[in-house]
């Protein structure tokens, strides 16, 4: 067994040294909006909240949590975010498929305008016009539609795709199995790591996006929740523009909501990613190296 240098020893400890800097630069700002949302309205206004909470209360999370808006908001996004998922993940796992075939006839050339596109979009003015042609504007398919594949993830797949035995494909038509066949039954169940790997990619994906809905989105009662929380991070001063109370404006502090909202918001994603941690860990690792 090989004996730990000095110079082996100082490298350790830079390496933690970083990953513990890198650590408490991402949780710090958390930890600061997490203690403004359960922290005194006083504190909070007079600018006392650090990363511990000032005065503890739940009155701001219980307003936020109990809103009308929020709640519908929060519908909006989970809809999207399941049925976009759903479908993300299906035409890309399709669309993956036969392009993991390199022996087909101008494989190269369609994996080239893939990737191309990849690269190159139309960009917002194109876009919005093409959602404006097709009566898009104020639906949610103009939030799922666009964003039903993603070449990066279509990449990962393909690789994990052609790292699985030929012989089990081979095996398969020989016993009168179609290619739909081999890919729902045999395929697909082989590849439950790296398919929860992207499902979580595109969960995120749909669950953050706010820009796309601020584009096509008009009508309040589509506003997903992270358009919603844009307004109030814009708005929060404003008493209207929260629909709040006399006895609301008492209890609660503008700063105090926004950081409410933002806790509200990630809490779905922080229940979800424990489960699908380790097909995440596994599914990029085989994805991205096989093949």
């Amino acid at each position: 067994m090989h004996k730990k240098t000095l110079s082996d020893w100082s490298l350790d400890f830079c390496i933690y040294l970083v990953l513990l800097l890198s650590g408490l630069a991402t949780l710090l700002p958390l930890a600061n909006i997490l203690s403004k949302a359960i922290s005194d309205e006083s504190a909070v206004v007079s600018g006392k909240v650090g990363i511990f909470p000032v005065g503890f209360q739940l009155d701001t999370m219980k307003y936020v949590v109990s809103s009308s808006q929020f709640l519908h908001s929060i519908g909006i996004s989970l809809l999207i975010t399941v049925v976009g998922t759903v479908l993300a993940i299906l035409v890309t796992a399709i669309t993956a498929y036969p392009l993991s075939k390199r022996y087909l006839p101008g494989i190269s050339m369609i994996m080239l305008l893939f990737i191309f596109t990849m690269m190159f979009n139309g960009g917002i003015i194109p876009n919005y016009l093409l959602m404006k042609q097709l009566h898009l504007i104020n639906s949610l398919w103009s939030l799922m539609l666009p964003a039903l594949i993603s070449v990066f993830n279509m990449l990962v797949i393909k690789s994990y795709y052609e790292s699985l035995p030929e012989a089990l494909e081979e095996s398969a038509k020989m016993d009168g199995a179609r290619n739909f066949t081999i890919l729902f039954r045999i395929i697909l169940p082989l590849s439950v790591p790296v398919i929860a790997t992207i499902a979580l990619f595109y969960a995120v994906y749909f669950w953050n996006d706010y820009f796309h809905p601020m584009l096509y989105i008009n009508d309040a009662g589509l506003k997903p929740l992270q358009l919603y929380l844009r307004d109030i991070v814009l708005n929060a001063d404003s008493s209207n523009a929260l629909n709040k109370s006399t006895d609301d404006l008492m209890n609660t502090s503008p700063e105090g909501v926004r950081s409410a909202t933002v806790i509200a918001s990630i809490i779905p994603m922080l229940l979800v990613y424990p489960y699908l941690q380790k097909h995440f860990v596994k599914g990029v690792l085989i994805g991205s190296v096989k093949g």
